[in-house]
């Protein structure tokens, strides 16, 4: 007899649009019955989006959630002889208010068969579910049509907790120990795991270790989209009891995986049943090639910006273009994300942009396709300083004057935005953004800070893989070789105030992701005095980060909701 066969669908769910996320599922199961499987499996939550957030906290969302799954589960033509395994959030119990749970429901032969719940929450980095969901008591496995032993039903961090991959593991329970002793011989594990450099082969590597150790088959579903600052990679994959992935699915592209239990005969389209490539294994660690991880953070951050404003209405975007790689790449992305008509580049040189800044911003947008405006700011300028001037009986210092022309800057993209209906891109990276090398309301405007969990010396390399998979010369050499400047004051670059990038990235790597203290980052070979200063600069920003625009994030720790600092401490390293 034949092994069966199941189907893993990666989709790109929005939060909230029940009807088009049901429309998602439908589309996918559908594409699983024609190539044979009697299981599909869909991610975390799959059917409101993860994560809803406080969303969960409105009694109309949850209502919705209820009748969208009674609806879904309702015999029809493209679910004849399939079980769908489909997230979603679960009312529970009867007093006010009512307890949620991070639930998934396995729907079969026109019903919701059976419920699995979610045991472990986590509340790190990103993550806050303690905040709206209760955790499961027990594990749910369920008979499914075409499995011949119980299905173990699982929701991500279920299965991220097994002692035999983590040296310390966060939690008291291992649930797939307990679905493995209820007789489950393959766990279904639906997950919304948000993308980090280096997370596809972690995952894939926790996986094969959960699988080996325990002696269970794992079909893992992931999550794939950006939604606000995350990135979902999917990246899913079918694991056999012995460790062996047996199948993959993509990173970063919707995708229905179906594939025999041993492996066989895999199939992989998208959701309109066109065939995809079968994606290779994924990096193996951090000493990956770094030409290939350059790439892989370029596709996430494509996929980001592309859902980040596809999913907030808007359908264009707009960019400031100095001549600097990091203006540079955020345009590439911009190109690449929503296609070379829907981006307007800016450049808006001062009296202080020099020759080649402009040369270069205007090739950039040949290169790209890309519209090109050039607005001069130095009649603004003079204007602005001459009316300041007048106002305090003298001229504005130095700093001062020098983040004027920044948001002037701003005020111009967000006039263009407010115009054309493009959403304005920040320039910034991380690096800047760290020690607060950037202008509040100036070069910080806009809706989305693309490349700003990425360290400048990062920001090259991604640059680089930009040009490589354009295949030519997108953004010009000059660019890559110059030395950064703001060019807010004649002869600026950005080490008259600043350590070199390849000091302060390390530096700032060793505090914000390796969390060291003073002194062990003084132990890495950088001087004690050097440190304190990055480190001043870093907790003294904390008010500007608050304000900037979301930041796509990219790394084990991004600035924005993943770091909680309190701007207003008086802690010291």
């Amino acid at each position: 007899m034949a092994p069966a066969r199941i189907a893993l669908a990666q989709i790109d769910p929005i939060v909230g649009d029940f009807d088009g996320n049901a429309a998602l599922i439908r589309r996918a199961a559908a594409r699983a019955r024609a190539a044979g499987a009697v299981l599909v499996v869909f991610p975390e939550l799959a059917l409101c989006g993860y994560p809803p957030r406080d969303l969960l906290d409105l009694p109309e969302f949850l209502d919705r959630a209820g009748a969208t799954l009674a609806a879904l589960a309702e015999p029809a033509d493209w679910s004849l002889g399939l079980s769908l395994l489909v997230g979603f959030p679960e009312r529970v119990g009867s007093a006010p208010p009512p307890g949620l749970m991070n639930s998934v429901a396995l729907i079969a032969g026109g019903r919701v068969a059976a419920i699995g719940r979610k045991s472990l929450l986590p509340t790190y980095d990103v993550f806050d579910e303690t905040r709206y969901f209760l955790p499961a008591g027990a594990v749910t496995t369920a008979p499914v049509a075409g499995l011949d032993a119980p299905l173990g039903l699982s929701i991500c961090e279920d299965v991220w907790n097994d002692k035999r991959f983590w040296q310390r593991p966060r939690y008291g329970r291992d649930p797939v120990a307990e679905l493995v002793a209820g007789g489950s011989r393959l766990v279904a594990n639906v997950s919304a795991s948000p993308y980090a450099l280096g997370k596809p082969a972690l995952r894939e590597r926790m996986l094969a270790s959960s699988a080996r150790g325990h002696g269970v088959a794992i079909a893992y579903v992931n999550q794939v989209g950006g939604d606000d600052a995350l990135i979902f990679d999917g990246g899913s994959m079918l694991v056999a009891a012995d460790g062996e992935v047996l199948a993959r699915a993509p990173l970063f592209e919707e995708a229905v995986l179906a594939v025999d239990l041993d492996g066989a005969r895999p199939v992989l389209t998208d959701l309109d049943g066109h065939p995809l490539a079968t994606p290779p294994a994924p990096l193996q660690g951090a000493s990956a090639d770094p030409g290939a991880e350059a790439d892989e953070l370029f596709r996430a951050l494509t996929l980001g910006v592309r859902d980040y404003v596809g999913k907030c209405g808007f359908r264009s975007a707009v960019v400031g273009l100095s001549g600097g790689i990091d203006s540079a790449l955020t345009a590439c992305l911009a190109a690449a994300a929503l296609g070379p008509t829907q981006v307007l580049g800016v450049g808006m040189p001062s009296r202080y942009s020099s020759s080649h800044s402009r040369e270069d911003a205007r090739a950039l947008a040949t290169a790209l396709g890309i519209a090109y405006q050039e607005i001069p700011i130095e009649p603004m300028h003079a204007a602005f300083l001459s009316q300041l001037e007048q106002a305090q009986g003298k001229p504005l210092g130095d700093l001062a004057g020098q983040n004027v022309q920044a948001r002037i800057r701003g005020q111009i993209l967000m006039a263009l935005s407010n115009d054309t209906g493009g959403l304005v891109l920040s320039t910034g990276n991380k690096s800047e953004l760290a020690v607060g090398y950037c202008t509040l309301y100036g070069d910080m405007a806009g809706g989305l800070a693309v490349i700003g969990d990425l360290p400048k010396g990062l920001v090259y390399r991604v640059a680089r893989a930009a040009n490589a998979r354009a295949g030519r010369e997108l953004i010009p050499e000059r660019t890559f070789t110059k030395p950064p400047s703001a060019e807010l004051k004649p002869g600026q670059v950005d080490q008259d105030s600043l350590p070199p990038y390849d000091v302060l990235d390390d530096i700032l790597h060793a505090y914000l992701e390796d969390r060291l203290p003073l002194a062990g980052i003084v132990a890495r070979g950088h001087p004690a005095d050097t440190v304190r200063r990055v480190l001043r600069l870093v907790v003294g920003s904390e008010y500007k980060r608050r304000q900037a625009a979301p930041v796509l994030k990219v790394s084990e720790k991004a600035f924005g909701e993943g770091r909680r600092l309190p701007i207003a401490h008086g802690f010291r390293h």
